[in-house]
């Protein structure tokens, strides 16, 4: 039996990263190149889509500019082609709207020709007679099954929220945060609303329900296991860490010590931007000149327990603050799990787990290249490589540069130019130079 030619590579997932990596390889001739998403359509992120929300990261860091500056898929181009390049210059911020960079993503994707949304990847196999992998795909508006060969993978799946072991199969309506916003409308009817978790979507979510709580009338408890509210570092000699220079330094690590610097770098890439921890507080004491506001910001406290009693509606949450090493309790009817998201192997990949590299702590043994496959050449990960390639691996601006490598590997040659050295400083010492 014949089969058509296949593809030089198929994506599989379509956030900004491989939405990115399918504009970058869009004009380039010798790439025949397919990208499967489950979704119907491109969807950043939803339930944090907020009013008047930014991006941490300035417009520049894109799907594509810092690769190919004149790609017609840049934000820049959009702005331009929606008439709206005046007003964000006249705004004269560096951050898009979260909402209009999800816009912006979704006119991207209208302008492919190898994307494909509603197909759900189910199973991918490897033909070792013709070197190829086999992509099984569920078409979601139909149930038909399609399939797709290509030589060569990009996973680009993301990862998926994460719930504490306390709040897993819990029952009630207690949401992640990746739901908020569809279902804002019914925590704002309770009498009280409980936000856990310490990053940058906890302080939104805190923020956005801070602001209302004298017309809903609710109480509000912020409680993070953080020993303070964390900025964001961007200071601009940190900022050199989302660089080719530190990924080359942090990738040449021994694992344990990756290991250890991945766990405490994570106030590099999850802390909270200085300008919402400084309204938050600004809110607080305009709302203080009432009386006290009904609200608690709790540090230091790990959620160690959690129960729901289905007949009132009420969480019961068992609490530990960890430098008094003492336990209480707190009820609160609504809850919202800001806890992140954590990298899950795909189901998918079982029929070709063979041919994946795993490191010491069974997670992707992610190359330089980012490859995962024993050959080193054929299956490549977008994100969820910050044990391997440090805080690069979420920052939205080394997407870009990524890409670029991937192409590079795909085509045996450069194609968008690498950056290999960009900072002022040195992470370590150079070869020869220790005593």
């Amino acid at each position: 039996m014949s089969h058509p030619a296949p593809h030089d590579v198929i994506g599989i997932g379509l956030g900004p990263y491989n939405l990115g990596l399918a504009c970058l390889v869009e004009p380039i001739a010798e790439i025949d190149a397919l990208f499967l998403e489950s979704k119907p359509e491109f969807d950043w992120h939803p339930g944090m889509l907020l009013d008047g929300v930014t991006l941490q990261t300035p417009f520049l860091a894109d799907l594509v500019t810092l690769a190919d500056p004149t790609s017609p898929y840049s934000f820049l181009n959009y702005l331009k082609e929606s008439g709206r390049m005046y007003p964000f210059y006249i705004r004269e911020s560096f951050y898009p709207l979260r909402a209009e960079y999800n816009a912006y993503c979704r006119w991207a994707a209208d302008r492919l020709g190898t994307v494909r949304f509603g197909h759900t990847v189910t199973r991918v196999e490897y033909d070792r007679a013709d070197g190829c992998y086999t992509v099984h795909a569920r078409q979601t508006a139909t149930g038909a099954v399609t399939t797709h060969r290509a030589r060569r993978l990009v996973l680009g799946t993301g990862t998926p929220p994460y719930l504490p072991e306390p709040c897993r199969d819990l029952g009630g309506d207690a949401v992640h945060s990746s739901r908020y916003r569809e279902l804002r409308a019914a925590l704002r009817a309770k009498e009280s609303i409980t936000v856990v978790g310490s990053g940058q979507s906890a302080a939104e979510i805190y923020a956005d329900l801070l602001q209302d709580i004298d017309s809903c009338g609710y109480r509000l408890n912020w409680v993070t296991r953080s020993p303070r509210f964390f900025p964001l570092e961007y200071t601009k000699l940190t900022l050199e860490m989302t660089s080719p220079d530190y990924v080359d330094y942090f990738h040449a690590l021994p694992e344990d010590t990756r290991y250890r610097l991945e766990s405490e770098q994570k106030g590099l890439f999850k802390g909270i931007d200085t300008e919402l921890i400084n309204s938050i507080y600004d809110l607080l004491y305009a709302k203080s000149l009432a009386g006290p506001v009904p609200t608690r910001l709790l540090t230091h406290t790990a959620l160690t327990s959690a129960e729901h009693d289905p007949a009132t509606g009420v969480y019961t949450l068992g609490l530990h603050h960890t430098e008094q090493r003492r336990d209480s309790t707190l009820t609160t009817q609504g809850l919202v799990l800001a806890t992140g998201y954590r990298s899950r192997t795909p189901d998918f990949l079982e029929p070709v787990r063979d041919r994946i590299r795993r490191d010491g702590h069974g997670r992707f043994d992610v190359a330089r290249n980012y490859s995962v496959d024993t050959t080193g050449r054929e299956i490549f990960l977008q994100n969820s490589g910050t044990h391997t390639h440090s805080i690069t691996s979420p920052d939205l601006g080394m997407g870009p540069y990524r890409n670029s490598w991937i192409i590079r590997e795909l085509l045996g040659r450069e194609h968008y130019p690498i950056e290999e050295r960009i900072a002022f400083q040195e992470f370590g010492l150079a070869p020869g130079a220790a005593r």
